[in-house]
C-alpha cells in the first residue's frame, strides 16, 4: 500500500484468528497460503463431507474443464500426469484431493458444517460465524471462498413435477439411474448441455438436445497426453511452463479478453470467423444447420469449447431441437410447436443462480450493514475482493471478477496476493480494521458499468453474465489490467481503523 508499502513484509506479531468458509479450489488456496505463513489460527468450514467445490458437485458424464490442464492448476503444484490437454472432472477432483494430502489441509477443516450467518460484532470487532446447528464461533477475519456457480437453476416449467421417468439437475447427477439404451432428453445449450450430449450420444437410445437458443461453439482439440508426454513434464516442470506461461496460451487468453472488453476489435471478428467457419464446415445438412445458428453474436454467451459436438448432435439417435418448451408431460417434453419429445429421462443442463455467491448465508456487518440490502438489486465487490461497511471480510472470486474470461485458479491466486497484503497491517496490530472506503466502490462500480455495456456480453443476448438490471456482471478491462489492480492494495481505497 502507498502509505507503508516498505513495512508490509514485517515479521507479523499478532496471530489472527481467520475463518475460511469453503473447501473449494479457492478456499483450499487460502487455507495452504496461511498454513504456510504459520503466524494464524485457521479454521475451514465445509457444507459438505468432502472437498472439491464445483467439481465434488458436478459429476456428470463428459464433464470437462475449457481451460487448458495445465494452466487449470495452483502455481506452486504443478500436475504432470494430466490424462489430456482439457482434463476430465474426475482428475481434477483428484488433483485437489491430492493437493489437500500433500500440504496436510484436511485437520483445518470442518466438514458437513453448513453456515447460516456471518454476524459483525461493533463493540468486540470480531465475526461470529454460526453454522446449521447453532453453534457460534469468533473470528478477526472472514474469508468468503464460496464458489461462483454452485446454486443450481430449476427451470420453471409447468408440469416438471408430473414426468414419470428420472429427473434431475446436472449438478445434481443421479448415478444410480441406467441411461445405455434409454431416451434421454437434456434441456440446456450451456457447456454443460453440450458436454452431456456428447458423451451420451452413442449410449442413449433417443438424445434429444432441447435448446431454446443454440450456442456458438469454438473448436477446441482435445489430445490426450502419451506417457512419454507425462514422463517428461515429470523430469522437466520447465516443459508445463511452457504450458501454462507460455506464447500460445496467454496470447489466447490475450486475445479473448482484448475481444470480450471492446465488441469491434480485430480480435472479436478474428474469434467470429472461426466459430461461423466451425459451423459452415462440421453441419452437413443444411437446415440443422440454420437451426443451430445462433441469432447473436460470439462471447455474447459463454463461449462454448468442444471438439465433437457438431459430429455427435448429426448422429441418427441424437436430434436438435431448437425452440421453446410448453410444458412437461409424465410422457417427456412438449414443445411449443406441438411436438412430443418421449423421454424415460430429463435431464435439467440448466445452469445456476449465478448472483449467490456468499448467499444464502446471511451477512451483516459494521452497524449491522445487510449484505442482501447492499447487493439490491445486484451484487458488487471491489475487484471481486472486498467491500463497504464489512470490515475484515474478503471474497476469492466475488462478484465482479473475471469469472469466464480466463482461469479462476489465476485469478483466485492474484485476489489472494492481494488480501495478504491487506492482512498484513491486522497482523502487524498496526491497525484492528480493514474496510473498503464506499467511495472507492462507488468509483469503481461507475467505471466498470460504463466499460460493461461496451462489452461483448452487453451485445444484445440474454445470459447469466448479466445482472439484474441487464448489465454484464463480470470483469470488462484486460487481463493485464486485472493483473495490475491487484498487484498491491492502494492506501486510499480503505479505511485502516486502530
Amino acid at each position: 500500500m502507498d502509505t507503508s508499502a516498505s513495512t508490509l513484509a514485517a515479521p507479523a506479531p499478532r496471530r489472527l484468528r481467520i475463518a475460511i468458509i469453503g473447501a473449494g479450489m479457492a478456499g483450499i488456496l487460502a487455507a495452504i497460503r496461511l498454513k504456510e505463513a504459520g503466524t494464524h489460527e485457521l479454521v475451514v468450514f465445509e457444507k459438505a463431507d468432502r472437498i472439491g467445490g464445483t467439481w465434488r458437485e458436478n459429476t456428470y458424464p463428459g464433464l470437462t474443464c475449457d481451460v487448458p490442464a495445465h494452466a487449470y492448476t495452483y502455481s506452486f503444484a504443478p500436475n504432470p500426469d494430466w490424462s489430456s490437454f482439457l482434463a476430465p472432472g474426475p482428475e481434477i477432483q483428484r488433483y485437489f484431493e491430492d493437493v489437500v494430502r500433500r500440504y496436510a489441509i484436511a485437520p483445518l477443516i470442518r466438514f458437513g458444517c453448513a453456515i447460516r450467518s456471518c454476524r459483525f460484532d461493533d463493540t468486540r470487532r470480531l465475526w461470529t460465524i454460526t453454522d446449521d446447528q447453532g453453534r457460534d464461533d469468533d473470528f478477526d477475519v472472514v474469508i468468503a471462498a464460496t464458489g461462483v456457480l454452485h446454486h443450481p437453476s430449476m427451470p420453471a416449467l409447468p408440469g416438471l413435477g408430473e414426468f414419470a421417468g428420472a429427473c434431475f439437475h446436472s449438478a445434481r447427477w443421479d448415478h444410480g439411474v441406467a441411461l445405455d439404451g434409454r431416451r434421454i432428453a437434456v434441456v440446456g445449450s450451456g457447456s454443460t448441455g453440450v458436454q452431456i450430449v456428447s458423451a451420451l450420444a452413442g449410449r442413449a437410445a433417443r438424445l434429444y438436445h432441447i435448446q431454446r437458443t443454440p450456442q456458438w461453439i469454438m473448436p477446441m482439440p482435445n489430445e490426450p497426453y502419451s506417457e512419454a508426454q507425462r514422463a517428461a513434464f515429470r523430469a522437466d516442470p520447465g516443459l508445463i511452463d511452457e504450458i501454462r506461461y507460455g506464447e500460445h496460451y496467454t496470447g489466447l487468453v490475450r486475445r479473448f479478453t482484448r475481444a470480450i472488453i471492446d465488441a469491434d476489435a480485430p480480435e472479436m471478428h478474428e474469434i467470429e470467423t472461426i466459430v461461423r467457419d466451425n459451423l459452415e464446415r462440421s453441419v452437413r445438412d443444411p437446415q440443422l444447420r440454420e437451426a443451430l445458428r445462433p441469432n447473436y453474436r460470439a462471447a455474447c454467451k459463454r463461449l462454448i469449447y468442444s471438439s465433437d459436438y457438431y459430429d455427435k448432435i448429426q448422429q441418427p439417435d441424437v436430434e436438435a431441437v431448437v425452440g421453446a418448451i410448453e410444458c412437461i408431460e409424465p410422457e417427456g417434453v412438449r414443445m411449443k410447436d406441438g411436438s412430443l419429445k418421449e423421454a424415460d429421462v430429463l435431464v435439467l443442463a440448466t445452469g445456476f443462480q449465478a448472483d449467490r455467491f456468499v448467499r444464502p448465508i446471511k451477512v451483516r456487518g459494521r452497524g449491522a450493514a445487510d449484505l442482501d440490502a447492499q447487493w439490491t438489486p445486484s451484487p458488487s465487490a471491489y475487484l471481486g475482493i472486498t467491500l463497504p461497511s464489512f470490515p475484515n471480510f474478503f471474497m476469492l472470486n466475488g462478484p465482479t471478477g473475471p469469472v469466464g474470461n480466463f482461469s479462476l485458479i489465476d485469478i483466485a491466486e492474484r485476489q489472494w496476493a492481494y488480501i495478504e497484503q491487506l492482512l498484513a497491517p491486522l497482523a502487524r496490530a498496526e491497525c484492528a480494521l480493514v474496510e473498503l472506503r464506499a467511495d472507492t466502490l462507488r468509483a469503481y462500480d461507475e467505471r466498470r458499468i460504463t466499460a460493461a455495456r461496451r462489452t461483448i456480453f452487453g451485445s444484445g443476448c440474454s445470459s447469466w453474465y448479466l445482472d439484474a438490471t441487464g448489465v454484464p456482471a463480470s470483469w470488462p478491462w484486460t487481463y493485464e489490467a486485472f493483473a495490475e489492480q491487484t498487484a498491491k492494495p492502494q492506501a486510499g481505497d480503505y479505511l485502516f481503523t486502530a
